[in-house]
C-alpha cells in the first residue's frame, strides 16, 4: 500500500504490518485514504482530531445557513380597513425579517360565490407590498381557500 504520513509527505509503498508500526512508532493511525486505488492509499493522521475538525467544520456551516420560514397570514373577503392595515403590518414585518409569507383567503357560505372580491384584495396585498415582496406563486383557489405566496426581495 501507498503510504502519507501526517504532514502530507509520500513515504512510498510499505507492507501493511511495515505501514502499522509505523503509525504505532508515531503514536498515530493508519487510515485508508483511497481503497480502489492500485496500490491502495494510506495515511498515518490523528483520526479522532481529524472527525473533530470536520464535526466542527460542519457546525460552522450550519450556522452560517440561513433558514427561510413560511408564516402564514389569515383572511377573510369581508375585512375591514383597520383589520387590513394590521395584517399588512404583520406581513411587512415578516418579509423584512426574511421569511416567506402564505396569504389565506377564507371564504365562507355564500362568499364563495364572488371570488373576484377575494383576487381584488389579494392584488391590493401585492400592490401595498411592492416594494418589500415579490410574488411567488400566483393566487389560486383551492376549495374554499385562496392562496398565494410572497417571498421578500
Amino acid at each position: 500500500m501507498r503510504v502519507i504520513d501526517n504532514e502530507g509527505r509520500q513515504i512510498g509503498i510499505l507492507e501493511t504490518k511495515e505501514a502499522l508500526r509505523r503509525a504505532e512508532e508515531e503514536g498515530l493511525d493508519l487510515v485508508e485514504v483511497a481503497p480502489t486505488a492500485e496500490p491502495p492509499v494510506c495515511r498515518i493522521m490523528d483520526y479522532s482530531k481529524y472527525k473533530y475538525e470536520q464535526s466542527k467544520r460542519a457546525k460552522e456551516a450550519q450556522k452560517k445557513q440561513k433558514v427561510i420560514e413560511v408564516k402564514e397570514i389569515k383572511l377573510k373577503p369581508k375585512i375591514e380597513e383597520h383589520d387590513y392595515q394590521v395584517k399588512l403590518s404583520h406581513i411587512i414585518k415578516f418579509l423584512k425579517k426574511g421569511d416567506r409569507v402564505k396569504i389565506s383567503l377564507r371564504f365562507r357560505g355564500r362568499e364563495i360565490t364572488h371570488p373576484d372580491i377575494g383576487r381584488h384584495l389579494l392584488e391590493r396585498i401585492i400592490n401595498d407590498c411592492k416594494e418589500y415582496s415579490r410574488l411567488a406563486k400566483e393566487p389560486t383557489l383551492f376549495d374554499k381557500t385562496m392562496v398565494m405566496f410572497l417571498e421578500p426581495r
